[in-house]
């Protein structure tokens, strides 16, 4: 892996749900100690972007290739993905009955760094990291999402990301359906984690996010392709007049 190549770059890539081609011949690149903001409406492909970024089975790339630290990882397993620093942060976090968050995070730890920690060397960890974004700490022993209100299981995901430190973060529409508070608390875990050798994909609808997160690059995502990258004037722009002018000339 070359230290001096992007964290992440996306070539032509082209990726489909069945017979649907979803992903549309699309290129982004990001950079070490970048944040970049990935808008556009609903329907457009943003979520399966992120599922064809980690390795989702359900979809399959067509074409193009994605790289990682230099190394094309165009046909790695979700697994590896995810050991190799690679965190992806859903819309819809699911639930888990019977296993507590601080059983699955030490699961998911271990397999990032391949050490097996003991429950009470996890449990400091995670109370450290709870401590830093503001949470009760008997969140650790609930089962893993169940019952949790939809900024819980944000929280959650913002959790899973201070403890297991990745060095790419895709977070796909953590903003949907939250409160201020919460935003906040998910903005300030991002701001927590932001330093030169990691960078940030936060997809989104809206521009609310962007009002505690500062992107360096702003993309407008329109049917399956990037079709505008700029600095954070492009997120105000759609604040303001919508999707509709990128539009123009993209094919259906």
């Amino acid at each position: 892996m070359s230290s001096s190549a992007p964290l992440l770059r996306i070539e032509d890539l082209h990726a489909s749900a069945g017979d649907t081609e979803i992903i549309k011949g699309m290129n982004l690149t990001v950079e070490r100690g970048e944040i970049h903001a990935l808008m556009g409406p609903n329907g457009s492909g943003k979520s399966t972007l992120s599922y064809v970024l980690m390795g989702h089975p359900n979809y399959v790339v067509t074409g193009g290739s994605i790289f990682y630290k230099g190394e094309d990882i165009t046909e790695w397993t979700s697994d590896e993905r995810g050991r190799s620093g690679m965190f992806l942060g859903f819309q819809y976090p699911e639930e888990i009955p019977g296993v507590s968050v601080l059983n699955f995070l030490r699961a998911a730890l271990s397999n990032r760094t391949g050490t097996d920690y003991t429950v009470l060397e996890l449990r400091l960890k995670v109370a450290e990291a709870m401590s830093e974004l503001g949470m009760d700490q008997s969140f650790a022993d609930r089962y893993l999402n169940e019952g949790f209100s939809g900024g819980e299981r944000k929280r959650n995901e913002i959790l899973q990301m201070t403890v297991l430190e990745p060095e790419l973060a895709v977070l796909d529409e953590t903003d949907s359906g939250l409160d201020i508070d919460a935003l906040r608390t998910v903005a300030e875990g991002v701001q927590r984690l932001h330093r030169d050798d990691r960078g940030f994909l936060i997809i989104t609808h809206y521009q609310r996010m962007l009002d505690y997160i500062t992107p360096d690059v702003v993309h407008i995502f329109v049917d399956g392709n990037v079709v505008a990258t700029g600095g954070p004037e492009l997120a105000s722009q759609v604040e303001e007049a919508g999707y509709d002018e990128f539009r123009v000339g993209v094919s259906g």
